[in-house]
């Protein structure tokens, strides 16, 4: 009976999925930007003016909302000095989220956050 329960649980924690409490908090429209670019991302479900919107929303979901959480990937930059600010202003999941990073450049830049500032 309670091997039962325990597997009943799980099966509704996974079919709850994105209605769960974590959606429920509230909606997600960001602002991301670097130089003089900018662009719109909402999430859940994924939209805006960001070319890879639903890439760009699994991202942040996998980093709990938080740009610093992001695991960089492992490409090569070369060493030239020019700074590059990148921006993340808005609400994730009905929570205010202010992020910024100055990164060496901006293969730096891109290799630290993916999808998400390559716009």
């Amino acid at each position: 009976m309670i091997r039962t329960l325990i597997g009943l649980t799980t099966a509704f924690a996974v079919l709850a999925g994105p209605t769960g409490p974590a959606a429920a908090a509230g909606p997600s429209q960001l602002t991301l930007s670097y130089q003089a670019k900018s662009v719109r991302l909402t999430c859940g479900p994924a939209g805006g003016d960001h070319p890879r919107a639903g890439q760009a929303c699994a991202t942040l979901r996998g980093a709990g909302g938080d740009p610093a959480n992001l695991k960089g990937g492992d490409s090569l930059c070369i060493l030239l000095y020019q700074p590059v600010t990148a921006s993340m202003d808005g609400t994730w999941r009905g929570k205010l989220v202010k992020w910024r990073q100055t990164f060496g450049n901006s293969c730096e830049m891109t290799r630290a956050t993916g999808v998400l500032f390559d716009f």
